[in-house]
């Protein structure tokens, strides 16, 4: 890969005052769903961002309809604390409702039980002999890469007093959340205290023009900033 970094402020006073109002009629929503349901209506826009590069001697660069995130867990597997991604399935078109049912089965659920896991629990397993060219064969095709790797990876260290970290997901864009934390910002020419997360894009620099990749950053961050 050839990844470049960019990253951004995103005011969450919307995204929080719709929270609030949702959690009075009962329902729970966490910032990570307000992300990728803001990331997928942005991709949505952006095909040449929601796609991927296989290599070789002659590389073939595929594009995909659907936007299936991959996000990242903190589990514990054989005893032993890894992070491991699993891909949600396609979320274009879906509510907040869904995207939080999606979240919450791949988080409730044993991993032992969870099917979209059951190739990466077995790789863990394998020696590194035999595990990288493993992963890579399951890599080589491309028509497969939104089921394996996702169109677009997601993590959030969120929950730790982390206001930004920059990673490559393996896909062509990979978005990294921060905390959310009250921050002085400008509004009308005065300084007022807001919630505010920093949000990290990491771009393929193989794939996606960093003039594109600016404009989808900035296109997340208007959406969630006018969260409704």
């Amino acid at each position: 890969m050839a990844p470049v970094f960019l990253d951004t402020d995103v005011d969450f006073t919307e995204v929080i005052a719709h929270r609030k109002r949702a959690s009075e009629e009962g329902a729970r929503y966490s910032y990570l769903s307000y992300v990728l349901r803001s990331a997928t209506r942005v991709l949505e826009k952006h095909p040449d961002c929601n796609a991927a590069l296989g290599g070789g001697v002659l590389p073939k660069l595929a594009h995909f309809s659907a936007v299936r995130p991959k996000i990242a867990m903190d589990r514990t597997l054989s005893g032993q604390r890894v992070v491991l991604s699993a891909v949600l399935p396609d979320l274009r078109g879906a509510g907040l409702d869904e995207i939080q049912r999606a979240i919450a089965r791949i988080r409730d659920t044993p991993v032992g039980k969870l099917p979209e896991l059951r190739g990466t629990v077995m790789l863990h397993r394998l020696p590194a002999l035999f595990g990288w060219p493993a992963f890579r064969a399951g890599m080589a095709a491309l028509g497969k890469r939104p089921q394996l790797m996702g169109t677009l990876a997601v993590s959030s260290l969120g929950h730790r007093a982390v206001n930004g970290f920059h990673a490559t997901g393996g896909t062509a864009i990979t978005l990294g959340l921060g905390q959310v934390k009250p921050t002085p910002v400008a509004r009308e020419n005065e300084v007022v205290i807001a919630p505010v997360m920093r949000l990290n894009l990491c771009f393929d620099h193989r794939v996606v023009d960093g003039a594109e990749a600016a404009d989808v950053l900035d296109e997340i961050k208007t959406d969630l900033e006018n969260t409704s």
